[in-house]
């Protein structure tokens, strides 16, 4: 069951320390929704049914958090890019910002509370913390301004300007700082614990450590510390699996950084895991999706011996869980997580560095 302690399991895992019990996320929004038995459309525009679904998805799973998120285009759209959007598929960009200097210069923050879906999923994030209040960590998403550059221009645009126009890309990425900034501190205010800073576009698979450094490290950072400031946690994800990339991130003030899933998690800890706390990283295809309960079992106590017996680990998929995953699955994961993550016994706890 959800528990009251869970914003300190996490705050003690964040400080690097040990938690009575390892918290246990899992990005399920496509299975939740499947589950549901409601389309992605509704999912998406209507209120009650995000609401419902979250919470009925931490009351069966049992998750440590509420996840309410439809799409990244959420504070996108205002700014005049155009989505498509399908029944049972994520809102998706259809036509993207000219990447010039006059549409740099007529960007305008939003309102956060009145423009386009961003007042809806404010009211989502109020009604979900009135009904599961602290007994789960309540999640906030906001785009890292690097991949926010990339849902107003497109990506293979962003990529472009890397060379063609860097001080456009820059100044792009400033107006998304501020962008992103205010946000995320609107979803803290509705009852967000959390922000989840996605920055997929920012990895390995895309630019080079040297030019995450250029463009994505100071901004995503300068995002964190906003938020922060207003008492959320960050959790920063690039679906990473270099450990280049991840070793400039650990330095970026993240209260913890989500790690893909194709690397290993020893690795990691070892490179990074005395900086920052980690998240991460059992595979949601390979073993969710497509491995046996006893598959499930056996990663995911791996990963807790590797990762989580020394403190500073919370659990969580590498990615996000395919819709068609089996429950008896996801039910596993979780349940192995939280027999395994607790104490029986008070373990020591140390306080490295603040949230």
């Amino acid at each position: 069951m959800a528990y009251k302690e869970v914003i300190e399991d996490i705050r003690t895992c964040v400080n690097l320390g040990i938690p009575k019990r390892i918290p246990v996320f899992g990005i399920g929004i496509p299975f939740n929704i499947k589950m549901a038995g409601v389309t992605h459309r509704q999912y998406t525009n209507d209120i009650d049914v995000m609401v419902k679904t979250e919470v009925g998805s931490v009351r069966k799973y049992d998750y440590d958090w509420a996840t309410p998120f439809s799409d990244d285009f959420i504070e996108i759209e205002p700014l005049g890019v155009e989505t498509t959007d399908d029944e049972n598929v994520p809102i998706a960009g259809s036509k993207y910002l000219l990447p010039t200097w006059e549409t740099v210069k007529k960007l305008k923050i939003p309102d956060c509370r009145k423009d386009g879906r961003m007042s809806k999923l404010l009211e989502v994030q109020s009604k979900i913390k009135k009904i599961l209040g602290d007994t789960v960590c309540q999640i906030g998403h906001v785009a890292s301004p690097f991949s926010a550059a990339s849902l107003i221009f497109g990506v293979e645009e962003t990529l472009m300007l890397i060379h063609s126009d860097p001080d456009l890309l820059k100044k792009t990425i400033e107006f998304c700082i501020e962008l992103e900034s205010q946000w995320g501190k609107a979803q803290i205010e509705a009852g967000a614990d959390a922000i989840w800073l996605g920055d997929c576009v920012a990895s390995s698979s895309f630019i080079s450590p040297q030019q995450y450094t250029e463009f994505a490290a100071d901004a995503a950072s300068k995002v964190c510390k906003a938020l922060k400031k207003e008492n959320g946690f960050v959790f920063y994800h690039s679906n990473e699996h270099s450990l280049e990339h991840l070793k400039i991130q650990a330095d970026l003030s993240f209260s913890t950084i989500n790690i893909g899933e194709d690397i290993d998690i020893a690795k990691v800890k070892e490179a990074i895991g005395k900086k920052v706390c980690i998240m991460g990283n059992i595979d949601p295809i390979k073993i969710l999706w497509q491995g046996k309960p006893e598959d499930v079992e056996r990663e995911t106590r791996r990963i807790i011996d590797t990762a989580g017996k020394s403190g500073g680990f919370i659990f969580n998929s590498g990615e996000g869980i395919v819709a068609e995953t089996p429950e008896i699955n996801l039910k596993t994961m979780i349940q192995t997580v939280k027999r395994l993550g607790g104490t029986d016994t008070p373990m020591s706890r140390f306080s490295a560095r603040d949230n």
